[in-house]
């Protein structure tokens, strides 16, 4: 088919290869405007453009597509359908209405759980145990319309963000291809959204990262986890400054937030966690044995 992809992360990038591969006719793909990136702050293009523009896609990166002259050039498009992943921006009616077939979305959980901009992050945080990534067509509704596929993965406690982001995009871009598959053929079971169950995913804010040492301790392994990689947990060790990446529930009991056996197991408001990988400012990630060699935290030491 003739379509437009619209994307702007990584996690959009298999998608668009996916579709690519398959033999549609990518005739442009849309993507949020290059950001200041890195130490020197310099503007850098989305991984979606990137990924288009080593293929010969023409990219668009409008600020919005309210605009009357951004919407009459997206309907010159003569397209198909339009495909949708993690674009960051809502679509307008009149953008929604242009492609022939319709708009669709890949979304990263379980509709009507998590609508919004971070699912994956909030389905791990929430202690959810099963998430997973959705076909939907688009209204103008934050991901209110019906689903054409879904798959399902469950989340343990070994579950990162980083590590779910990479499982969902892989099995969302198969997904993808199959649905639109079915949508050109004319067919697909179109499945509307339970009026039960809805939950949002907001982002993900600066100051929910820091860690809550009184809280139990599942709760702060989920936290620790949902935001791994990024913005990335964070606890002070005196004046110094530590993002824990992974941790792991262990048996144990103490003051919340301190170390209570080597080399950083630390009490929780109940139950107790070790710190298995953990960095600095300005180093890499480390195992926690690596990591008190070089910065020592010894039993008795509060984490706050």
């Amino acid at each position: 088919m003739r379509i437009a992809f619209l994307g702007t992360p990584q996690f959009a990038v298999p998608t668009l290869e996916a579709l690519v591969a398959a033999g549609h006719e990518v005739v442009c793909v849309y993507s949020q405007p290059p950001r200041p990136a890195g130490r020197g702050r310099k503007l850098q293009a989305s991984p979606v453009q990137v990924a288009a523009e080593a293929r010969g896609i023409e990219v668009r990166t409008p600020v919005s597509l309210k605009d009357v002259e951004s919407q009459a050039a997206f309907a010159g498009l003569n397209l198909d359908a339009a495909i949708v992943v993690a674009y960051g921006l809502l679509l307008p009616l009149g953008i929604l209405q242009a492609p022939q077939l319709g708009c669709f979305n890949l979304h990263a959980s379980l509709l009507p759980r998590w609508r919004g901009a971070a699912p994956i992050h909030r389905a791990i945080m929430a202690g959810d145990v099963e998430t997973g990534v959705m076909v939907m067509r688009m209204e103008v509704g934050l991901d209110t319309g019906p689903v054409l596929a879904a798959w399902r993965t469950s989340i343990d406690d070994t579950t990162t963000t980083g590590g779910l982001q990479d499982m969902l995009a892989r099995e969302g871009a198969r997904l993808m291809a199959a649905a639109l598959q079915g949508i050109g053929a004319g067919g697909g079971l179109e499945v509307t959204q339970s009026a039960d169950g809805v939950s949002y995913a907001r982002k993900i804010a600066a100051d929910e990262a820091r860690i809550d040492w009184s809280k139990p301790a599942r709760e702060v392994l989920r936290h620790v986890h949902g935001l791994n990689p990024a913005p990335g947990a964070w606890t002070m060790s005196g004046e110094t400054r530590l993002k824990v990446l992974r941790v792991r529930v262990v048996e144990g009991g103490g003051a919340s937030g301190q170390v209570i056996a080597a080399p950083l197991v630390v009490a929780c408001g109940e139950g107790t966690i070790e710190i298995v990988e953990l960095q600095r400012a300005g180093r890499g990630a480390q195992s926690a044995l690596e990591f008190v060699r070089g910065f020592p935290v010894g039993a008795g030491a509060k984490l706050n």
